[in-house]
């Protein structure tokens, strides 16, 4: 039998644990939203090791790895950092399978290795990318990140050149069917649902661009460009915005 004192003194030390994870948490988010990607991983990986497995966490820690693929140059090294990722989200998705940002992170970590992996393992993970995508959008409607990576994916898959195409399916199996019309209104789900993010606006213009609105295409890029950058891609993208725009 547990004594009183011993339960107490237990009760006690889970509730200081808790509140220093919480702080940790609460650091490591602040650290975030300076896009200092390292330094809040290393706070993140603190709280996960004072406490069990929380999915909420290890999505916080995947998206630290991931993002910091952002500033390498190794492309051994930005693999490793990606697979970190991958395997956090995946844990995620195990711990908690009707969260959607979960699926999410396991959908923006394989599209993070894309470019990074042999020709069937990056059939395999466009696959992926499509079936977590569409399982975040299902478990959460309003997931505007999850329309943005639906429209990520249309659009890579409807561009893809006659040719590789024939080799992809004759090789490896036909990717799922994909369209321009599909990726423009998945971006502008995006967009209505978070109007403030640079990545939704400027990969919408880009899309009418190769649809041939470039009136609307020039608009929407050059409110994108216009906008501050709050997210680490943020300058990628408006890289391939202003690309998009020299081409008009």
């Amino acid at each position: 039998m547990i004594r009183p004192l011993t339960l107490l003194l237990t009760m006690l030390a889970l509730a200081v644990q808790a509140q220093d994870v919480a702080k940790l948490i609460a650091q490591g988010d602040a650290l975030d939203a300076q896009l200092k990607s390292e330094s809040a991983l290393q706070v993140y990986l603190k709280a996960k090791a004072l406490e069990a497995p929380d999915a909420s966490l290890l999505i916080k820690i995947a998206k630290q790895y991931g993002e910091s693929m952002t500033a390498m140059t190794d492309e051994a090294a930005k693999r490793k950092a990606g697979e970190e990722a991958l395997a956090y989200a995946l844990q995620a998705v195990k711990l908690s399978p009707n969260l959607a940002d979960a699926h999410l992170a396991v959908a923006i970590c394989y599209g993070r290795l894309l470019d990074l992996v042999s020709v069937r393992t990056r059939v395999e993970y466009s696959r992926r990318v499509k079936q977590e995508a569409d399982q975040a959008v299902r478990l959460d409607p309003r997931s505007d990140y999850a329309w943005h990576m639906l429209g990520r994916w249309h659009c890579a898959v409807a561009t893809m050149n006659g040719l590789t195409k024939g080799i992809v399916k004759i090789v490896y199996g036909a990717l799922p069917d994909a369209s321009l019309v599909t990726a423009r209104e998945c971006f502008e789900k995006a967009a209505k649902l978070r109007p403030d993010r640079v990545s939704h606006t400027v990969e919408l213009g880009c899309t009418l661009a190769l649809v041939g609105k470039k009136a609307e295409a020039r608009t929407m890029i050059e409110r994108g460009l216009a906008m501050p950058n709050r997210e680490r891609d943020d300058p990628a993208t408006k890289s391939r915005g202003r690309a998009t725009l020299e081409e008009l």
